[in-house]
């Protein structure tokens, strides 16, 4: 592999970030960026110096050892990146110090490194690089400076790294340090563990209670009875604060009608058939690959991954809804890979992160227009995803007897069809007037419909491929998703 370094120079500790060209076959075009962090570097004889942003125009940001790359410079000097830019933010997340803080490795599961200096700035590098920009620093730069939207990281600026005959390919976004108790993923953990203890109280013949019928579009009209609140505690309010903020999102993202990147465009009859045939492909790979695999599954699920596989001409169908009637949604940017993980919770409120979309995709993948039902859905998959992960071996610190597991699972259906309601009733109340929503309550079901099944079909193609361990949850999302009736 062809590899170029480069230094990263925000402090006395040094990020060195390895740029690699992958050898043919290994994926056109693909590059792949890993940064070290170590102390007192050098470059032959001559220390770097340590370096703060002190101005949006002049970014010490990167150097690098060939002198005939676009970012060279002298070694013994302080290095002026001609390929970093800043903000109209930079100034006011920097703040008035002119010596940075420590800097201190991120340690989130992120398909990304991240740099964190003291409260004021995270240095986000992108371990996949490929030419042009990358959504995280164009939607994150969108969001600041022209939406002006509160509940994201505000960006102070980006570097990037040039080739001749391409386009820049963005290596890394600097933006505002965010204070929070974690994300929305362990937060709703924390919550379920104490509901799981709430309900195990409850006496064993105790009458059932009724939880929200048939999937949440349909379900909205229903009244939420006391016992839910009760119940599901502070929790259900969150969720409906967080479908609020997701709403708020897609608002701004659809605010700007002049923009060619940003500027709504009306879902077509070729889109449709376009959507309808990614589906299938979707369907057919994963399935094929679940058939090759069946075997092997674990006694307590492979069942399950039977009744999935026999479930494909039904699969396909429920998918040909999306082709039967004219959609009136229209289509704008979204996050793209939206689920609980990406969200922060600040302990009053919740902050989007991670706008860079799925990572194995392609950045033109990525950059295209959707509905933004499709991030609804991802959410609306993240609460059933949280709600079953603590009953399969202990996700989240809550370890239950196996005797009560049956019963536990039951709950967490309970508890994810209210969240889920909740969560959807916020954001239809934010983003009604938005005009991106389909026109009628049929619509907006048929297309939430096939975005959740999507959605639950591509889990279980990841979980096959990287986490078996955690099979049972798209199972489960597909089946409960195939009982309700078209």
């Amino acid at each position: 592999m062809r590899r170029k370094n480069f230094r990263i120079i925000l402090s006395p500790k040094i990020t060195e970030l390895l740029l690699c060209s992958a050898l043919p076959g290994t994926g056109a075009g693909a590059s792949f960026a890993s940064p070290r962090i170590f102390r007192n570097a050098r470059v032959g004889a001559a220390r770097i110096s340590p370096a703060w942003p002190r101005n949006r125009r002049r970014w010490p940001i990167a150097s690098s050892r060939n002198r005939h790359d676009p970012l060279s410079c002298s070694a013994s000097k302080r290095t002026w990146c001609r390929d970093a830019s800043a903000t109209r933010a930079f100034r006011k997340i920097r703040g008035e110090s002119k010596e940075a803080p420590a800097p201190v490795p991120g340690k989130a599961e992120q398909s990304n490194s991240s740099v964190i200096f003291g409260d004021r700035m995270i240095l986000k590098i992108f371990r996949r690089v490929d030419p042009g920009i990358n959504p995280e620093l164009e939607i994150g730069a969108y969001l600041t400076e022209e939406a002006d939207f509160p509940s994201a990281p505000p960006v102070a600026g980006s570097f990037q790294y040039s080739r001749a005959h391409q386009e820049p390919m963005t290596l890394g976004v600097l933006m505002g340090f965010v204070a929070s108790q974690g994300d929305a993923w362990q937060y709703t953990l924390d919550n379920l563990g104490r509901f799981f203890e709430r309900v195990m109280t409850i006496p064993a013949d105790t009458a059932e209670m009724p939880g929200p019928g048939g999937l949440p579009v349909r379900a909205l009209e229903e009244t939420v009875p006391p016992k839910v609140g009760e119940l599901i505690g502070p929790y259900l309010l969150s969720a409906r604060q967080l479908g609020e903020r997701t709403a708020e999102f897609h608002l701004a993202m659809a605010s700007n009608l002049e923009s060619p990147a940003f500027a709504p465009e009306p879902f077509t009859p070729f889109y449709q058939r376009s959507l309808y045939q990614s589906m299938r492909n979707l369907t057919a790979q994963t399935l094929a690959l679940l058939q090759k695999r069946v075997r092997s599954l674990p006694d307590s699920v492979r069942d399950q991954g039977r009744e999935v596989l026999e479930m494909e001409p039904r699969i396909l169908k429920r998918f040909q809804g999306i082709l039967g009637r004219k959609i009136s949604s229209m289509r704008i940017r979204v996050h793209g890979d939206y689920h609980l993980g990406q969200v922060l919770y600040t302990g009053k409120g919740f902050v989007l992160i991670d706008f860079e979309g799925e990572p194995a995709r392609s950045l033109s993948d990525r950059r295209i227009k959707r509905s933004p039902v499709r991030d609804v859905a991802g959410m609306l998959r993240s609460f059933h995803y949280a709600s079953y992960a603590p009953l399969i071996g202990g996700i989240g610190g809550s370890v239950f007897r196996s005797g009560d597991v049956a019963s536990l699972e039951r709950w967490a259906a309970w508890w994810n069809g209210w969240v889920a309601v909740t969560f959807l009733r916020g954001y239809l109340a934010g983003a009604r007037d938005g005009g991106f929503l389909p026109r009628t309550q049929e619509e907006l079901s048929t297309l939430l419909d096939a975005y959740l099944l999507e959605k639950a079909i591509y889990e279980l193609g990841y979980e096959l491929n990287n986490r078996p361990d955690w099979i049972k949850l798209p199972l489960l999302g597909i089946l409960s998703l195939m009982e309700v009736p078209e």
